[in-house]
């Protein structure tokens, strides 16, 4: 029996892969935990059930590992953003990751990672060999595609879907936005309630007109609000992989996204790559993107292409695939 760590579903991107890979792998239980998901305690009591239970190998779609296991584990690293922005961690996150996530990446019978990118930051700081690290990627559910329901506003739209972390670098697309000239002719919808910052920003700038904040979309409504803009407005400072780049380009959506980290890797050439630190580069961008119709159809045709490279069927059986390796070891 192999137990897995089932707490991860949720709405969010570690969510999404817990969820579809989960979903996906036959013989696997769930571990029945006592604590909420990272909870202080957490590695201490896992390791106790693991004690207890004995399964033939543990593994958890995301980075919380047992203190230690007495069978073979397996655990997903999907990036390491709590180390490279400051402002997005606490002196108590990176010592979690220093401490306690680098040891057991060098313990663990092997790690899951979701892009070449990822897979390489994270061999080179935790100084741990190739063949201990699996890319499995990640997928795009059915429901993202090119034919269905419209999001229809009454007006043209670029989308952004994300939250308002620095690393979503949602500041610079603000400023991107306001520089193109762009607002007469359309809107930059964000998902998201509306907060403070965000929305004195867009006053200094002059585009609090221009700019519609969405609110939390339902998952079910996503695809249809890809399928109504005129392209994804993505230019991030990092990601392990870039989800909504697949999704925007499965559903026939054009996509502009950045040309650091991970995203050049996933967009495959069928994107517009900016550089995310140049104001200019974006704005550029998002003109190129909105004004040149024979390139939205060129992009439109490509991403389709290149998301077809990407399912949560291949991402379920390369990770059973590690874990059956795993099983083999104990």
């Amino acid at each position: 029996m192999i137990f897995a760590d089932f707490r991860w579903i949720g709405d969010h991107g570690i969510g999404r892969f817990a969820r579809e890979v989960l979903r996906r792998l036959p013989h696997v239980e769930p571990l029945r935990h006592p604590l909420p998901l990272l909870h202080p305690l957490e590695p201490l009591i896992t390791t106790a059930l693991l004690f207890y239970k004995r399964p033939k190998v543990y593994f958890s779609p995301g980075f919380n590992p047992p203190l230690s296991s007495p069978i073979p584990l397996v655990f997903t690293i999907h990036d390491l953003i709590h180390l490279r922005f400051s402002e997005e961690s606490t002196k108590a996150k990176k010592l979690y990751y220093q401490g306690f996530i680098r040891p057991s990446a060098r313990h663990a019978a092997r790690i899951l990672a979701v892009s070449g990118h990822a897979k390489n930051e994270i061999m080179e700081w935790a100084g741990i060999n190739e063949e201990q690290i699996q890319v499995v990627g990640n997928g795009v559910s059915s429901e993202f595609c090119p034919y269905g329901r419209i999001y229809t506003p009454g007006y043209l739209y670029l989308l952004y879907v994300g939250n308002r972390k620095p690393h979503k670098n949602l500041r610079r697309l603000l400023e991107a936005f306001a520089c193109s000239r762009l607002g007469k002719e359309l809107r930059l919808v964000l998902s998201g309630d509306p907060d403070q910052n965000t929305f004195e920003q867009c006053r200094r700038l002059g585009i609090e007109s221009m700019v519609v904040f969405a609110g939390k979309i339902p998952e079910q409504d996503l695809p249809a609000y890809y399928r109504g803009a005129l392209g994804l407005a993505f230019p991030s400072l990092y990601e392990g992989f870039g989800l909504p780049l697949l999704e925007a380009m499965a559903s026939g959506t054009p996509v502009l996204t950045s040309n650091v980290t991970s995203l050049p890797e996933v967009a495959g050439g069928a994107a517009i790559l900016v550089d995310p630190y140049d104001v200019e580069s974006i704005a550029d961008g998002l003109r190129r993107l909105v004004e040149d119709k024979a390139l939205r159809e060129t992009l439109r045709s490509k991403g389709l292409e290149r998301a077809k490279l990407f399912s949560w069927d291949r991402t379920a059986e390369l990770t059973w695939q590690v874990l059956q390796e795993a099983a083999e070891q104990e």
